[in-house]
C-alpha cells in the first residue's frame, strides 16, 4: 500500500520531508569499476570494447563489426511493422516541429558610444547519444534526443547502442535514421561513454553526450564531465498528479502506474482536494495492478514510493508540488491553466485530464527527457540550446573606449592586475594624443 498522508494532520511536515528525501537512485558502489572502465579504454582503445562487450554482453566484435553498416541497418529496418513506422514517423515529425521553434536567435546593436554589442549561437560540432539496449531500448529515447541535436545543426551524430547476445531492436535503428544519426557502434555501459568521450581506434570522440542510462554509464557520464558536456545525470522516473473529484479514478490510477512499470524505484505521487477520489483511485490501482504486464515492478514501486495526499485547496498542492520540483506533473482539474501559472518548478507539465504524461513520452511534441530528484527547481529538460553554445560579441569604437574604458582601468587597479589597466591605458593615451 502506497502513503496516505491528510495536510491537516499535525504530522504532515514529518512525513512529507520523508517523501522527499527518499532515496530511490540506483547507486551502488561503482565508481571505482567505471574508473577502471574508463582507463581501460583510453588505455586499449578498440581492444578494450571488444574485450568488454564479450563480457558484459556476451558479443564478439571485431574492427569490422563494431559499427553497424548501412546495409545490416537497412537490413533489419525492413522488419519494423507498417503501424509502428507510421507511429514513429509521427512521432518524429512532432518532436521536429516542437523544437524548431526552440532554435535561439543571434542578436547584434550599437549603443550611441558606438559600441557594438551581441551573441552569436553555434552549434556543437559532434554529439554522442547513448542509447539503452536490453528490456530498456525505447525508440522514443532516440528520437528525443537525436532530433533535437540535429535541429541544432550537429553535424556528426553518433549512437552507441549495446545489442547483448548479437539482439537488436529494428525499431530504434528506424528512429535513428529518421533522425539523422551518422553513425552507429554496438556497445553501452561505461566503456560506450569513455569511447565517445576520449575516442578509440575506430571511434571518433564527441563534444556532448547525452542519452539515459544505468548506474554504471551514470557514474561514466560524471567522471567524463569537463572533458566532454553531458546533459543530466537522471534518477528513476517520476510522477505527480493534482486532481480533484471530477475525475475518472481508473484514469488516474494509471496515469501513476505509467510512471511506476518504469522501475522499481519510480515514483507516483497524487494530490487531491477529494478524500473519497482518493481512496477510489488507490483502489483503482489495486485493481490495474492485478492484470498489468509489469506489475511486480509497478506493484513495488507504488508499495514503496507511492503516495496518496488529500489537501484542503489546489493552492496547498501547489505549494506542494513546488517542493516536489517532480519530473512530470498532471494537473487534471478545472482549469488547469490557472493552476499552472502557480507552479514554479517542474521538469514537464500536463493540462487537464485529456493529457496523460505518457503522451508526451512518444508523440506529444516537447522533450521527455526531463530533471528527476527534485533537480527540476534549478535545471530544465533537454533541448535544443543543450546541443548548442553562445558566443558573446563586442566591439569597442575609439568613442566608447574613451567613454567607458576609464570605469574598466579602475576596477582593474582595485584588483591588482596591472596588466589589464594597462593594456585600456595604453589605447586611452594614444586617443589623448589626438
Amino acid at each position: 500500500m502506497p502513503v496516505f498522508l491528510d495536510a491537516s494532520d499535525q504530522n504532515f511536515e514529518e512525513s512529507f520531508v520523508k517523501i522527499l528525501d527518499a532515496k530511490r537512485e540506483d547507486s551502488p558502489d561503482v565508481d571505482y569499476v567505471v574508473s577502471e572502465i574508463i582507463a581501460d579504454v583510453r588505455a586499449r582503445g578498440d581492444a578494450a570494447l571488444f574485450e568488454l562487450t564479450k563480457k558484459f554482453d556476451r558479443l564478439t566484435l571485431t574492427t569490422e563489426t563494431l559499427q553497424i553498416s548501412k546495409d545490416e541497418m537497412a537490413e533489419h529496418i525492413l522488419k519494423v511493422p507498417d503501424e509502428e513506422r507510421t507511429a514513429l514517423e509521427l512521432a518524429a515529425q512532432r518532436i521536429r516541429s516542437y523544437h524548431e521553434r526552440q532554435l535561439p536567435e543571434n542578436a547584434m546593436w550599437r549603443e550611441p558610444n558606438g559600441a557594438e554589442l551581441g551573441w552569436r549561437w553555434t552549434p556543437v560540432s559532434q554529439a554522442g547519444l547513448y542509447v539503452p539496449g536490453g528490456l530498456a531500448s525505447y525508440p522514443s529515447s532516440v528520437l528525443m534526443n537525436a532530433i533535437p541535436a540535429k535541429v541544432a545543426g550537429v553535424g556528426r551524430l553518433v549512437v552507441t547502442f549495446p545489442t547483448p547476445d548479437g539482439v537488436i531492436n529494428p525499431l530504434v535503428l528506424l528512429a535513428a535514421q529518421i533522425s539523422g544519426v551518422n553513425e552507429i557502434y554496438r556497445i553501452g555501459g561505461a566503456q560506450a561513454v569513455a569511447a565517445l568521450a576520449y575516442g578509440t581506434e575506430s571511434i571518433a570522440p564527441v563534444d556532448k553526450i547525452t542519452g539515459p542510462g544505468n548506474a554504471f554509464v551514470a557514474a561514466a557520464k560524471r567522471r567524463v564531465f569537463g572533458k566532454v558536456g553531458i546533459d543530466m545525470i537522471a534518477g528513476p522516473s517520476e510522477i505527480l498528479v493534482i486532481a480533484d473529484g471530477d475525475n475518472n479514478p481508473d484514469w488516474i490510477a494509471l496515469d501513476l502506474l505509467s510512471q511506476a512499470e518504469h522501475d522499481e524505484s519510480a515514483q507516483s505521487l497524487l494530490i487531491t482536494t477529494d478524500a473519497a477520489f482518493a481512496n477510489a483511485v488507490a483502489t483503482a490501482v489495486d485493481g490495474r495492478l492485478k492484470t498489468l504486464q509489469r506489475k511486480a515492478i509497478a506493484g513495488a514501486s507504488w508499495r514503496d514510493f507511492g503516495a496518496i495526499i488529500t489537501v484542503a485547496s489546489l493552492d496547498i498542492a501547489a505549494e506542494l508540488a513546488n517542493r516536489i520540483a517532480p519530473e512530470h506533473l498532471e494537473l487534471c482539474v478545472a482549469d488547469p491553466k490557472a493552476l499552472s501559472k502557480k507552479i514554479h518548478h517542474a521538469g514537464a507539465i500536463f493540462l487537464g485530464a485529456w493529457t496523460p504524461e505518457a503522451i508526451g513520452d512518444y508523440v506529444g511534441g516537447p522533450n521527455h527527457v526531463l530533471p528527476t530528484a527534485r533537480s527540476a527547481r534549478f535545471s530544465s529538460g533537454l533541448s535544443v540550446l543543450d546541443f548548442m553554445k553562445r558566443t558573446t560579441l563586442a566591439s569597442m569604437s575609439a568613442e566608447a573606449l574613451r567613454d567607458i574604458g576609464p570605469a574598466a582601468a579602475t576596477l582593474a587597479k582595485s584588483e591588482s592586475l596591472e596588466a589589464h589597466g594597462l593594456s585600456i591605458t595604453a589605447r586611452l593615451d594614444k586617443l589623448n594624443q589626438r
